[in-house]
């Protein structure tokens, strides 16, 4: 009988398993790009902060967000995409959007793009003040408990700024939608 020979080694990621740190090369700089509306949009006009986490609660730096909603009459679609800052911040300049079915709470869709990720993750943004956030039916199939990950916040100094913090991962993750 021969001995068997046991080799260790150590795995280490190489850049086809991953998209980072050079993901940022893609994202725009253009913040008209987050301005969503003029001086003559109708509706409540708000700034939505969003910020990125990582799972250990550091800012992630090079991640995009895009934002599709409806206007404040619930119908014509509002696109809005920003890369985050060195805070893992970025701030829409959009309208509160108002919502023409009785199904669905006034909400944002999100789209997040960050190093890591091979697919976009896709949530929603819903106010907590909203009075119809009980009657949606997206909504409801989220556990009460998760359901605050949802949430964008008002700023209690500017009742325009709502503030929505994406969790990637971790024990704050926010819910993510299989789209």
């Amino acid at each position: 009988m021969r001995p068997r020979l046991r080799i260790e080694m150590e795995l280490l990621l190489t850049p086809s398993q991953t998209i980072g740190p050079f993901f940022h090369l893609c994202l725009t700089t253009d913040e008209s790009a987050g301005r969503l509306l003029g001086p003559e949009t109708k509706g409540e006009h708000i700034q939505l902060v969003c910020r990125v986490l990582d799972g250990d609660g550091a800012p992630v730096d090079d991640a995009m967000i895009e934002l599709w909603q409806a206007d404040a009459d619930g119908s014509h679609g509002l696109f809005g995409r920003l890369a985050t800052n060195d805070d893992g911040v970025c701030v829409f300049e959009t309208i509160r959007p108002g919502c023409d079915r009785t199904l669905q709470a006034p909400h944002i869709n999100v789209s997040i793009f960050a190093r890591g990720l091979l697919k976009r993750l896709a949530t929603r943004v819903y106010f907590t003040d909203d009075a119809s956030n009980g009657d949606d039916a997206v909504l409801a199939l989220v556990p009460m408990d998760r359901r605050e990950t949802l949430m964008a916040r008002a700023d209690r100094a500017n009742a325009a700024r709502w503030t929505f913090e994406i969790h990637l991962c971790g024990e704050r993750e926010t819910v993510f939608f299989d789209v």
